[in-house]
């Protein structure tokens, strides 16, 4: 990849089934962040999923905290160890206030964290 060309988010970087879902949320550990829950289970390769529930508001507004929440992931995908992610909102997060400032703020200490402990070596 070219210095000019944008990072993508490449569809083998997605939790795509339900399957997927379920299995990090019952063997992952569930971190608690002040915006989000969020769910990571080791896995041979990066991959991340959102569940963004109708508590989050309407659709215009779900949509958009997936994606300010894809936008993050995709400019920080190398900074994410190997694992997989599940990132669920709090009924509080507003799409209307919620940024890319914000979620950076909320979500890099965590990666910090991940990437630092010893089960996700």
């Amino acid at each position: 990849m070219s210095p000019t060309e944008p990072k993508r988010w490449q569809k083998d970087k997605r939790l795509l089934k339900r399957a997927q879902y379920q299995l990090c949320y019952s063997l992952g550990e569930k971190h608690f962040t002040k915006l989000f829950v969020v769910f990571a289970k080791k896995a041979p390769q990066m991959k991340v999923g959102m569940a963004v529930s109708k508590k989050s508001g309407n659709a215009v507004a779900r949509n958009r905290i997936k994606r300010v929440l894809r936008e993050f992931f995709r400019l920080t995908q190398e900074k994410i160890p190997c694992v997989e992610l599940v990132v669920v909102p709090k009924k509080h997060v507003r799409a209307q206030i919620l940024s890319l400032s914000s979620v950076e703020k909320d979500l890099l200490p965590l990666l910090g964290k991940l990437r630092a402990s010893e089960s996700f070596q």
